[in-house]
């Protein structure tokens, strides 16, 4: 189960919510359906923040620009997550990118409907907070690794989780489909795609993966992370 499928540890149906199968008389005035194609800008910074998203299929990267216009990737979520949600609590302008990184579905709701839906839901309130609460931590441990590991463990730490998140055991081993680029790995740990691409190989060598454009096999996953220092 995905780890970020937070719903079901409060019951919460948010496919349900963000995706009815039957609509109401006023449901069209609730909700969007959009279909985006790969590559697709969602949202960017500076935009208004005015809505929540529901990934219904696909996949959808979430980033900032730093200095020099150089792309950070905060996150990248799949099928079953939600973004967008600080416009629940920021009634400014987006300060992250959301970019659709395959051909996807989303679920669209604008924030007022939701609000007003938390207010007679707690348990949706609990699901939001939860959600925020484990992002942050998230992004702390990214900024902890940052600050004190060096490169090729922020890689294969990030490979580690991406195992955990999405990761299928085949036998001993397990399967992530969807490998992301180099590129991309590189942006998500601050790093350069050199390097990742030099520590992967590294790995390879090293019968601790195998990989390829399309998929990402870890051999013994208690073994790679011995490799972080």
């Amino acid at each position: 189960m995905n780890d970020n499928a937070l719903w079901y540890l409060e019951n919460i149906d948010v496919t349900g919510i963000f995706c009815p199968k039957k609509l109401g008389d006023t449901a069209e005035d609730k909700h969007a359906y959009k279909n985006i194609k790969k590559g697709q800008n969602i949202y960017l910074p500076e935009d208004d923040s005015d809505k929540i998203y529901f990934i219904s299929e696909g996949r959808v990267k979430i980033g900032s620009y730093g200095m020099g216009g150089k792309e950070i990737t905060k996150a990248i979520l799949g099928k079953g997550e939600v973004f967008g949600e600080l416009s629940i609590v920021d009634d400014g302008k987006r300060r992250d990118f959301a970019l659709a990184m395959e051909d996807s579905k989303l679920c669209v709701m604008a924030k007022e409907n939701m609000k007003n839906m938390m207010k007679d839901h707690s348990g949706l309130n609990m699901f939001f907070m939860k959600m925020m609460g484990k992002r942050a931590l998230d992004m702390e441990r990214r900024l902890e690794s940052l600050v004190f590991k060096d490169s090729r463990s922020r890689i294969i730490e990030y490979l580690a989780e991406l195992v955990k998140k999405s990761g299928q055991r085949v036998g001993y081993e397990m399967l992530v489909r969807k490998f992301i680029t180099h590129q991309e790995i590189a942006n998500i740990t601050a790093t350069s795609r050199q390097t990742v691409t030099t520590v992967l190989n590294e790995l390879r060598t090293k019968n601790l993966i195998t990989f390829d454009r399309k998929r990402l096999l870890i051999r013994d996953i208690e073994e790679l992370k011995k490799e972080i220092l």
